[in-house]
């Protein structure tokens, strides 16, 4: 029996990307199966998988219980990345556990045999992979079955190429030549039995024994022919030649410890050729106690007799190996034993001399890593974590619930704990349900922000101790998915290269070797040996040896005092930068010498209650104080031990040689692909990195602590300073560098910006290597690390280099350590392992490597840490000053940080990133070597190349230098750092021109100091108008020295203003022009005449307000007079509400030019309509004299007046107003009308407003353009028109006056009047009248206008009685005639229109009744007057009749009667006449005699 003890050998070393396979399902459609009346024939589905080696690259299959119809099959190659899609067959009934897969020499590339529940054994030819799509049915031609229903009940299946092989429960055996005969062939099917030959005769005799049930089938390979083992249940082993069809041998175990024990599994090892001999294991279970299994080693000895007759023996050495707990794979080579079981795996050396003492390695499995990761190990780890995080963050509350949501979230990403499907499980916990598409889509920070939406959204609370308790929760079902998706399956071997992997549900690993420093760590003191083989030199001997013993109980105790959560709080509080090294790090030493802080008290007493957290916190206390008595022993053990400190101090000194990264010279010609080989490698190094920081971080704290208590263990100074100086210096750069190793192996990469265009142009170098093309698609994914982009820069070879395995077999596990060895070198010390003062210079390389990729939130921290662990450094005094290492820091630290401004950020994230990097490209400018440091950065990095010659002076280094950075800032369209450096520059120019070097000039550029100076004010007045700083920009055109540069932006600036409608800047008096008024001017004029006329911000407008606010009226009232005019002789637009528009727009042009006008001199109150060369506005204004100026007239130099040249002035400008005006009402209507200049006037116009009824706008126009005689003809004719819309008969065609057409002008209702609606304030609208109808508007404008023309109520009186014979006369007309009269005139006398004129009228149209009856009024009111006013009557002259028409009245009424119409009304008339005729020449006879009285007396 071997014995039981045990030690740490290794662990677990999961390959990336193994649970991200997407599977091809491919559907079986076997017509044997389709019938569901099955039953049970085969052994039942279990959880199983089996590893083949397919031209030399593992071929996995896997059988899931849980979807026990499901066959999973995946190859992949320890020299490509693993696989992204595999193969699932889905079966018509569940599977057993058992398949085979070889590659054969058809045209297919595998055979795949399967065996169902149901007894059907199906053969499936497989071509490649990638031949085949999703949801399809797998090729039927492609596939054989066979019907073994009758051959159950079956126990066991094998196969081998061209043969399958089936064991009954009654211990037989039968072949098939499946794939090879068809099954109605003879010799298809073939029993093994003892019957061949004389055999035959002798197995008649006996008969009667009976071997148990097949338990096992396996079949082997010896010396060139296939041997089947069969192992029963009766401990009896069998062996067949499948060739022959023979038994060749049969034992049955017998031996006291195997009494009571059934047999369940056989394993072979790899057969021994030199030795003949062929490894053997059985698994024994005991029926009598429940649980216990064994597992029996073996082995069988082969040779080939003279007949090549193969004979096979059973050794008698006999070893077991008891098992506690259950066994889920066994492998075995030639000279090994593997062992799976639910605990780890165990490894033995098989046939050990002394099997006593045999000690068993242990591997652990990944479950212990993944519970220590999300503090699922023990109960109170958590908790730990709670109040380490608290006392250490208590100075900035705020942060502590982000900062614990941190730690969380990125051990939940952690390489090895992250998984695709465990993660999606957990979140369907949470009823967050996502397609395949949409969970594939989720980036890490995508994840982050859905893990801690659940987090807050379960809790729905802020408070800490809710958030802490659901990501506790969040963690255990994570850790319940992750066990229940991870059970493991079975092993593999390749006994080629010893690689042992293990084979999960939905991954697959390797096992690594532990570094001697976690033998050294874990290991207890009494099984390490002798320390001289883990490489330490300990030349004390025994003594020494228990020295360092008791140092690292001392070390342990410190650590078990903190917790596992310490270096997790410590590594999250470093990398967030929350909390400096130094500040850390005392801060847990306070911890361990004074507890936790008062804060975690408070937090605990809401969430335990006040009793319990009070008793929890004299728990705290208790073990605080014995832990600090358990230590002052120990270190004063520790002293008498060693009899000094100092020799103590000698002895930690050596032990920390362990903890420094390994410096190994690699020989490298050889560029490295990702793949699997170096996926294992990167993960494993994650790991050592982990154990290595918190291993030295212990020792930190154990040092740091003994500094705090020197005084209680009687140490010198000495030894304190020493400890200060020397070791606590050294183990700080150890902690530092595997915390960045450790950093670089588990921090996820950023996905590549699209806006970045460095990583774009990294894209297409990687692309132009296939090794490399297939990992850059893995950039961003959170299995892939920073520590890949960096392994995948090394070129290295396998050959000659135990530090670089090689990539054609997956490692074993010593070549996983020695490559992570490699690998941690090239990381710290480079590829040539070149001795630094630092780390310093190291990063940069590391940092090139990585902003090459895009890395930009990697680079930041990385050159951030290293900054600050320099200026704890010694030589931090001297590192500005040598080799220019600092400078290119700052200059990679900048690059990076304006590279993440640019990439996404926004406000104020955006703007201290901004600043930062600006700060880093002055720093990088300052130090000494500067120039011929950044001049060594490689261009590959992607970086633009810094051109220039290393001898320039140091400002005109500093003048290149800010250019260039200048530039970059405005690669990334970072406006305000590239200003800066600008002026920055500009502050330079003057020194780095005016001194010259012999080796080259100050200026490599060749420029003169104005035009460099005026290239960089371009680019401030660039920057500033990109920032919107629009008076900084103008301030930068006017410091321009280069007239021709300046005049160049002072054109920009001008667009830049109209695009951004920020013209007012022009106009609002706040910007000095300083000789540019002129230029300005020039340019808007420039940009008016070539911008669409109704651009917005206008230009012309823009025009008119620069002139008024400098007083130039003139000038303002020219360019919006452009306006205008522009306006008149574009093409007319289609739509009528844009004509209306520009119409508006004219007039407002025309009414502000008048305005503008009338503030300036009468005398020189005109403008140039050629002014701004624009042709157009002269149009409708021939050249012509514009006035009669008088010598001497103008005596200022501003204006010059020009005699023969046309000219527009205000009264011009107020024609074309009134005409813009009525086109604007006529286009209202919708009557259209073309403008024809202002020196005609406009008849038709006026014929086309009074066809509107714009009265109002008629007489506007008539006023204006008419005078004297030819103003009232107008009047006439206007009033003429406006009669006939009174009159109620329709005519066809009047004519009145001048050819005015007066068609449609006639209407019998008043109603259609129109109302203009929305007409602007300066234009002449049409008013609303006192009533509705014609007559009343015809009475408005008569009473309005009649004392223009007194003739217009005889014209209206007229119109109205030719157009209707019958008409009645309006009274308000005829009062108009009666109150004509001039004072003091008596009878019908007055004005134009008087009374006699109406008479005249009424007796011309044959209106006799109306002329008597105004005759008889007249007459009788002349009689009537008053005794004062007889007097005056008597006057001569006085009274006058129209006795002419009086008579014509009297005639007309005599032919009347004898022609006989209207005989009695005509003679009644003519009686009245008479006797009002009569009676007045009386009165006149008596009026006279008394005139002629008067004036003979």
């Amino acid at each position: 029996m071997m014995g039981s003890k045990w030690r740490l050998a290794g662990s677990e070393v999961p390959i990336i990307g193994s649970d991200s396979v997407k599977w091809i399902e491919l559907s079986i459609s076997s017509p044997g199966c389709n019938n569901n009346d099955w039953s049970a024939v085969g052994p039942l589905t279990e959880d199983c998988a089996e590893s083949y080696s397919i031209a030399g690259d593992p071929c996995v299959w896997r059988i899931d219980k849980t979807v026990p119809n499901a066959l999973e099959l995946l190859q992949f190659s320890s020299s490509q990345p693993f696989p992204i899609v595999g193969l699932r067959f889905l079966f018509p009934h569940p599977l057993s556990p058992f398949s085979f897969l070889s590659q054969n020499s058809s045209g297919h590339s595998y055979s795949l045999y399967a065996f169902t529940v149901s007894g059907f054994a199906i053969l499936l030819n497989l071509s490649h992979f990638s031949s085949y799509e999703s949801s399809s049915v797998f090729p039927s031609q492609h596939l054989l079955e066979f019907n073994l229903q009758h051959y159950g009940p079956i126990t066991s299946v094998a196969a081998t190429p061209g043969c399958l092989v089936l064991g009954r429960n009654d211990g037989s055996l039968f072949s098939f030549q499946l794939g090879i005969l068809h099954p109605t062939d003879p010799g298809f099917v073939h029993q093994l039995r003892d019957d061949s030959g004389i055999g035959r005769f002798w197995g008649l005799m006996s008969r009667g024994k009976v071997v148990g049930a097949v338990k096992d089938l396996v079949i082997s390979e010896v010396q060139g022919k296939k041997l089947l083992f069969v192992l029963h249940s009766d401990l009896t082993l069998r062996v067949w030649d499948l060739s022959s069809r023979t038994r060749i041998f049969s034992h049955t175990m017998t031996s006291p410890t195997l009494e009571g024990a059934e047999s369940i599994r056989l394993w072979l090892g790899e057969t021994n050729s030199s030795a003949n001999i062929i490894p053997m294991a059985i698994l024994l279970r005991h029926t009598a106690e429940v649980g216990v299994e064994m597992i029996c080693v073996n082995r069988l000895q082969f040779s080939l007799g003279d007949r090549l007759i193969l004979s096979l023996s059973l050794e008698s050495s006999l070893q077991n190996i008891s098992l506690e707990g259950g066994c889920i794979g066994v492998k075995l080579t030639s000279d090994k034993i593997w062992i799976l079981k639910d605990s780890g795996l165990v490894f033995y050396n098989l046939f050990h001399a002394n099997v006593a003492v045999e000690e068993a390695s242990f591997y652990t499995l990944q479950e212990e890593f993944v519970a220590d990761q999300l503090f699922q190990s023990s109960e109170h780890l958590s908790d730990d974590l709670l109040s380490i995080t608290c006392s250490i963050v208590a100075s900035a509350k705020d942060h502590i619930v982000p900062f614990v949501s941190s730690i969380f979230l990125r051990r939940l990403l952690h390489p090895g704990v992250h998984h695709n499907i465990v993660v999606r499980a957990t979140l369907l916990d949470y009823n967050r349900q996502y397609t395949d598409s949409e969970f594939q889509s989720l980036t890490i920070d995508g994840l982050r922000k859905e893990i801690i939406s659940l987090i807050e959204h379960e809790d729905a609370a802020e408070r800490l101790l809710s958030i802490f308790c659901g990501w506790k929760s969040f963690c255990t079902r994570y850790f319940h998915h992750w066990c229940k998706n991870n059970e493991p399956y079975g092993l593999f071997v390749q006994p080629s290269t010893g690689a042992v992997g293990l084979l999960r549900k939905n991954s697959v690993s390797v096992f690594r070797s532990l570094e001697n420093i976690e033998l050294l760590i874990d290991g207890p003191s009494d099984e390490l040996g002798e320390l001289a083989s883990f490489g330490l030199d300990l030349s004390g001997g025994d003594s020494e040896r228990e020295i360092l013993f008791q140092v690292l109980r001392c070390i342990v105790s410190i650590s078990q005092q903190l917790g596992k959560t310490a270096s997790a709080v410590f590594y999250e509080s470093f990398v967030g930068t929350l909390v400096t090294f130094e500040e850390i790090v005392s801060r847990l030493l306070k911890i361990l010498e004074t507890g936790y802080s008062s804060s975690v008290m408070a937090l605990s007493i809401p969430h335990l209650g006040a009793d319990v957290s009070r008793e929890k916190e004299l728990a705290d206390h208790k073990n605080l104080r014995k832990f600090s008595i358990d230590m002052l022993l120990s270190l004063q053990t520790l002293s008498k031990m060693a009899a000094s400190w100092d020799r103590v101090l000698n002895i930690i000194e050596n032990y920390l040689q362990f903890f420094v990264p390994r410096k190994i010279i690699q020989h490298l010609n050889a560029e490295t692909v990702f793949s699997v080989s170096t996926s294992i490698v990167v993960q494993a190094t994650s790991q050592i990195a982990k154990v290595m920081f918190e291993a030295a971080l212990d020792v930190l704290l154990f040092l740091r602590y003994l500094v705090n208590i020197s005084g209680q263990i009687s140490m010198l100074p000495d030894d304190i300073s020493r400890i200060q100086l020397d070791l606590i210096p050294m183990i700080q750069e150890i902690v530092f560098e595997w915390l960045i190793i450790l950093f670089f192996g588990v921090t996820p990469s950023e996905s590549p910006s699209i806006e970045d265009f460095s990583s774009q142009l990294s894209t297409l170098q990687i692309d132009s290597n296939i090794g490399k093309r297939s990992w850059s698609e893995n950039l961003g994914k959170c299995h892939f690390t920073l520590a890949f982009i960096l392994q995948l820069n090394i070129q290295g070879s396998s050959s000659g280099d135990p530090s670089l395995m090689s990539l054609r077999s997956l490692p074993n596990p010593q070549d996983v350590t020695s490559s992570i060895r490699g690998f941690t070198s090239w990381i710290i010390w480079g590829e040539t392992g070149e001795e630094s003062s630092s780390f310093l210079r190291r990063s940069t390389q590391l940092a090139l490597i990585l902003l090459q990729h895009g890395q930009y939130d990697a680079v930041e921290y990385l050159l951030t840490i290293v900054e600050a662990n320099s200026q704890k450094e010694k030589i931090f005094r001297s590192i500005q000053d040598t080799g220019g290492d600092w400078c290119i820091l700052q200059h990679l630290l900048g690059f990076c940080l304006l590279a993440q401004a640019q990439c996404g950020l926004h406000g104020i994230l955006r703007e201290k990133k901004v600043c930062a990097a600006v700060r880093c490209f002055f720093r990088a400018s300052s130090g000494q070597g500067a120039s011929q440091a950044l001049q060594s950065l490689s261009h590959e990095a992607g970086l633009p190349h810094l051109a220039f010659d290393g001898c320039l002076s140091s400002a005109a280094w500093k003048l290149h230098y800010y250019q260039w950075v200048m530039q970059i800032f405005e690669q990334y369209n970072v406006s305000e750092g590239a200003s800066q450096f600008a002026l920055a520059a500009l502050e330079q120019v003057d020194e780095a021109l005016s001194v010259k070097y012999d080796c080259s000039s100050g200026n490599p550029l060749n420029e003169s100091t104005t035009t460099l100076k005026g290239r960089l004010w371009a680019n401030v007045f660039k920057f500033n108008l990109d920032l919107n700083l629009l008076h900084d920009a103008y301030c930068a055109i006017i410091s321009n020295p280069d007239e021709e540069s300046k005049y160049i932006c002072l054109r920009r600036f001008v667009i830049v203003l109209y695009e951004r409608k920020a013209t007012k800047l022009l106009c609002d008096g706040k910007l000095p022009f300083i000789g540019l008024a002129e230029k300005i001017e020039r340019e808007l004029a420039w940009k008016a005449e070539r911008s669409d006329v109704l651009a917005k911000p206008n230009p012309y407008k823009l025009l008119y307000a620069f002139e008024m606010q400098r007083h130039n009226w003139r000038r303002a009232a020219s360019y919006i007079y452009l306006y205008s005019a522009r306006l008149r002789t574009e093409p007319v637009p289609k739509d009528h509400r844009q004509i209306l528009l520009v119409l508006q727009e004219r007039l407002n042009g025309l009414s502000t030019a008048i305005n503008a006008l009338l503030l300036v001199c009468p005398a020189y109150a005109w403008i140039d309509p050629l002014l701004g060369g624009n042709s157009s506005m002269n149009e409708h204004y021939p050249s012509k004299r514009a006035k009669k100026l008088v010598k001497g007239q103008f005596t200022g130099d501003d204006v010059h007046p020009q005699r023969l040249q046309s000219y527009i002035d205000v009264e011009k400008l107020e024609k074309e107003f009134v005409l813009t005006s009525a086109e604007y009402l006529l286009s209202m209507a919708n009557v259209k009308w073309k403008f024809t200049g202002v020196d005609h006037a406009p008849s038709d116009l006026v014929d086309l407003l009074v066809q509107e009824n714009l009265y109002d706008m008629v007489f506007t126009v008539l006023l204006k353009f008419w005078k004297g005689s030819g103003l009232k003809r107008e009047l006439e004719r206007v009033f003429s028109a406006m009669s006939l819309k009174c009159c109620p008969i329709k005519v066809d065609s009047i004519t009145v006056g001048n050819n005015f057409k007066t068609h449609g002008l006639l209407l019998t209702s008043s109603t259609d009047e129109v109302v203009v609606r929305g007409s602007p304030d300066n234009v002449p609208s049409v008013h609303q009248y006192k009533g509705s109808g014609q007559w009343e508007t015809l009475e408005l404008y008569l009473e309005k206008y009649k004392d223009f023309h007194a003739r217009l109520p005889i014209v209206v009186a007229e119109t109205l009685l030719r157009t209707d014979l019958q008409i009645e006369l309006p009274l308000w007309l005829v009062h108009m005639f009666k109150d004509g009269q001039r004072e003091r005139s008596w009878g019908m006398t007055g004005q134009e229109s008087s009374p006699a004129s109406l008479f005249r009228l009424y007796v011309e149209y044959g209106r006799y009744t109306e002329a008597t009856n105004l005759l008889l009024e007249c007459i009788d009111s002349f009689a009537s007057m008053r005794p004062a006013d007889i007097i005056n009557r008597k006057r001569p002259f006085s009274v006058w009749f129209p006795y002419i028409a009086i008579e014509r009245l009297w005639c007309q009424l005599e032919e009347s009667i004898k022609s006989g119409l209207m005989v009695d009304q005509c003679d009644k008339l003519q009686k009245l006449l008479h006797g009002a005729l009569l009676n007045h020449l009386k009165l006149l006879k008596v009026d006279s005699d008394d005139a002629i009285s008067s004036a003979s007396g």
